[in-house]
């Protein structure tokens, strides 16, 4: 990607929510993307609670600082962020549609605390927690942005805080609106405005638009996706935000620089090594600090957050001996050793289903070492454009100009046959717990693609130091 810098690209201040509200009635902080944030009063009632205070102690993104030592920032600033982004957003519809789409202060409000709140229930190391660790331990499905929508309200509650409470319901439908529990909006409701934090429409939103600037800033990546372009010449038109014609690619790179950065940092093959022992860690530490109980009360879950590793760590009881053990060999660097991926072909990807250490272990030829499934971490890496396997741009409409009411979606042929024509990849990723094993888990799991595929689907050969220690 090529170099971008966020300097003298930064929102016109003519437009400014700042500009439309006395600023000697909020206080302000200086962000190391956004530049000066300024919170009104309402927010910081919020922000000033031990609950939203608990974001500072959650990395952004989770284990990566150990191999991006840049990448400590945490989720206190990306929900400051994209608080801030989201009241730029509702501002600039408002200043250059606002008679017509009746865009008043309560809205502005309403998208900005949902902007800020968006994250609040989120899970310590990332998604981590909730992909990897809880369906292990539960039945059941659980989700942050449902933790988020129980925390608001009880941030409400225990802080005796005065506000409108169709103001929370609607604050409460924008942080569930792009996932699975999504509510009906209703028909008098502006549908727009639940675009803006988490935009279960198309996907663009100020949430991505956030964490794609400070992940990128932070790891020291480029960054040639132009958020603030989008935002000067987003429109309206049929209660959905739209956008000009000729920025689809600058939509397109949006979410190719996601799934760069899915690629280059959040799956980062160490990444995912360290990953897989820190959930190992809380699994078998999960029987005696009952980790997972704090999802089920939000006034026990605020407790939660990523020191949860420094607990297991410095404590002295017989019970967490190998959850120590676990992160210790972290500490020293004696990771899970990686031992080859290989990228699901393409026409296998709609039948794909994930692959276990089971099936690792059943594939080791007779003789030799004996594996055992509790030898081999597998991880199945999805990355993709938001969609799946689908285009997410065939969801988004543009328009010509702004002379034009007419809006319309563009088909990628008409814009480019570079575009890519497949909009997912699944890697498949194997190691080894134990150094000694990294051979004999090599040749298995590439007879295991020998016999799913008829080749050995992974691009590298094992090496052959590893075929040595058998």
């Amino acid at each position: 990607m090529g170099a971008y810098c966020n300097d003298g690209l930064s929102l016109s201040p003519i437009y400014s929510f700042a500009s439309s509200q006395d600023l000697r009635l909020s206080k302000h902080v200086h962000d190391n993307v956004h530049g000066n944030i300024y919170l009104d009063p309402l927010c910081l009632k919020f922000i000033d609670t031990e609950q939203f205070q608990r974001l500072r102690e959650l990395k952004q993104l989770g284990m990566a600082h150990l191999v991006y030592p840049g990448a400590v920032h945490s989720r206190f600033e990306h929900s400051l962020g994209v608080y801030w982004l989201a009241g730029e957003a509702v501002q600039k519809l408002k200043n250059y549609q606002g008679l017509e789409l009746d865009i008043d202060r309560f809205d502005i409000q309403t998208v900005k605390l949902a902007g800020l709140l968006h994250d609040v229930g989120h899970g310590p190391f990332s998604h981590l927690f909730e992909r990897e660790f809880l369906p292990r331990v539960l039945d059941g499905h659980w989700s942050h942005e449902q933790m988020s929508v129980k925390l608001v309200d009880d941030i409400v509650d225990k802080h005796h805080i005065e506000i409108d409470p169709d103001m929370i319901r609607k604050v409460k439908e924008m942080i569930l609106a792009s996932s699975e529990f999504a509510r009906p909006i209703g028909s008098g409701e502006k549908h727009f405005l639940y675009d803006i934090v988490a935009n279960g429409r198309n996907g663009i939103d100020v949430d991505k638009f956030d964490y794609i600037a400070r992940d990128c800033r932070a790891c020291g990546l480029g960054c040639n996706f132009q958020f603030q372009r989008l935002m000067e010449s987003m429109r309206v038109l049929g209660d959905e935000i739209c956008y000009r014609a000729k920025d689809y690619l600058t939509i397109h790179k949006l979410f190719a620089t996601r799934a760069d950065l899915y690629r280059t940092v959040y799956t980062h093959p160490k990444v995912k090594a360290i990953e897989l022992m820190v959930v190992d860690a809380l699994l078998k530490a999960n029987d005696y600090l009952n980790i997972s109980s704090f999802i089920q009360d939000p006034s026990k879950y605020w407790k939660l957050d990523d020191t949860i590793m420094k607990t297991i760590e410095t404590a002295s009881n017989p019970e967490l001996k190998e959850s120590r053990d676990l992160i210790m060999r972290i500490r020293r660097r004696n990771l899970y050793q990686f031992c080859n991926e290989y990228a699901v072909p393409k026409d296998k990807l709609e039948n794909f289903k994930d692959v276990t250490p089971q099936d690792i272990v059943c594939s080791q030829k007779n003789g030799g070492v004996i594996l055992k499934e509790e030898d081999v971490a597998v991880s199945n890496v999805r990355i993709d454009l938001t969609r799946g396997r689908q285009n997410p741009l065939e969801r988004i409409n543009f328009f010509k100009d702004y002379e034009s009411e007419d809006k319309f979606s563009i088909p990628d042929d008409r814009i480019s046959h570079l575009l890519p024509t497949s909009y997912q990849d699944m890697i498949v990723r194997v190691y080894s717990k134990k150094p000694e094993l990294v051979a004999a888990i090599s040749e298995a799991f590439e007879n295991f693609q020998l016999h799913t595929y008829g080749i050995k689907a992974q691009v590298h050969a094992t090496p052959e130091k590893k075929k040595r220690r058998l």
